[in-house]
């Protein structure tokens, strides 16, 4: 089985903010293949389906940004098999609007999604992250920023950038992630 998890924080105030494109890619994939997220377990919501004949379970942790590896740490230790079966989707301040990054393993970058994550199961873990940086970002208040909506020509990019996420993500359940690193980085 491959484990897809979306990052974000749970509740209405933070939905569609920069910091839960994670969340936003797990809905667009859902969305896509009928994998309905109404399950509850793991410290989050999750749900079991198949992307192009390969099962996999999508999950969004409900445990806040700061404490996603709980939850991530619950759902592999029951479900997964091989670290190589695991992708994680994150925001990424540090690259342009829309941009997509994929790695095999590596650093949180400052992320402490990421960083909850590395302390829970370590850093070998597949990752993309979208970029949400603006051209206009307020270095001084990250917090406020990330938590903040897009305007609306940034929605536009992020929602071209979530419909090109889901095709690495495709790619990546079929082919793995060096695929996929050759193609979208």
């Amino acid at each position: 089985m491959k484990i897809i998890v979306g990052l974000g924080n749970p509740g209405f105030r933070y939905k569609k903010t920069r910091h839960n494109v994670g969340f936003s890619v797990i809905t667009a994939i859902s969305k896509k293949y009928k994998i309905r997220i109404k399950k509850k377990g793991f410290s989050g919501n999750y749900g079991i389906g198949r992307i192009n004949g390969w099962e996999v379970l999508l999950f969004e942790p409900m445990t806040y940004m700061n404490l996603s590896g709980q939850a991530v740490n619950a759902v592999c230790s029951s479900k997964l098999g091989d670290k190589k079966d695991l992708l994680i989707i994150s925001d990424d301040i540090n690259l342009p609007l829309g941009t997509l990054r994929l790695r095999e393993k590596g650093s949180a970058g400052g992320h402490n999604g990421l960083k909850s994550i590395i302390g829970s199961i370590g850093e070998d873990f597949c990752r993309l992250r979208i970029g949400v940086a603006a051209e206009n970002m307020p270095v001084e208040d990250m917090v406020s920023f990330v938590l903040s909506r897009f305007s609306r020509k940034e929605f536009s990019v992020i929602n071209d950038s979530i419909e090109k996420t889901v095709e690495c993500v495709d790619m990546w359940v079929e082919q793995g992630i060096k695929e996929v690193m050759g193609r979208y980085n």
